[in-house]
C-alpha cells in the first residue's frame, strides 16, 4: 500500500521533465532563420495601399487571384469609394505595380535578408485614379 502513492510521487516529478525533453527544440530548428527573401504572403498583401507616381493614395490591394496552376493571376485593386461603398475594383498583373518597403524604393518581390514582414508597404502604378476607374470592373 505504501508503494503506490511513492509510485505516483516518483511520476508525477518524472512527466514535466520528460515533456521537457520531448517539446524542446532541436539545435537545427532552433537556427534555422525563416526568411522573407522572395515570398510575400496573400494574406498581407490584401489592404496594401496602392499609390500613383505623385504619391496620392488612389486605392488598395482588395484581393489576389490565382490560376488553377498555381500562378498568381493578378490582384484586385479598389479605387475610390467610401467604407466598400461604390468602390470600383479593377484586376492588375503583378508587373504593373511596383511594390516597395517605404516610400521612394522598389522591389521586386523580395525584402531584407533580415525583414520577416512578408510583404510590400506599398505599391505604386504609373496611372490616375481616374484611369483606374475607367478600367473594366472586375466581376466576381
Amino acid at each position: 500500500m505504501r508503494l503506490i502513492p511513492t509510485v505516483l510521487l516518483a511520476c508525477t516529478l518524472v512527466s514535466p521533465m520528460a515533456m521537457a525533453q520531448n517539446t524542446a527544440p532541436t539545435p537545427s530548428a532552433a537556427e534555422a532563420p525563416v526568411s522573407a527573401a522572395g515570398q510575400w504572403r496573400a494574406s498581407k498583401l490584401v489592404g496594401v495601399n496602392i499609390y500613383n507616381e505623385q504619391n496620392d493614395n488612389i486605392g488598395e490591394v482588395n484581393d489576389v487571384i490565382i490560376a488553377s496552376s498555381g500562378k498568381v493571376d493578378g490582384v484586385i485593386v479598389s479605387v475610390g469609394g467610401f467604407l466598400g461603398m461604390g468602390e470600383h475594383n479593377v484586376m492588375m498583373k503583378l508587373d504593373q505595380i511596383k511594390f516597395a518597403n517605404k516610400a521612394g524604393t522598389t522591389t521586386t518581390g523580395s525584402t531584407s535578408s533580415d525583414s520577416k514582414q512578408w510583404y510590400p508597404d506599398r505599391g505604386t502604378v504609373n496611372a490616375t485614379k481616374d484611369q483606374l476607374k475607367a478600367m473594366p470592373q472586375f466581376k466576381y
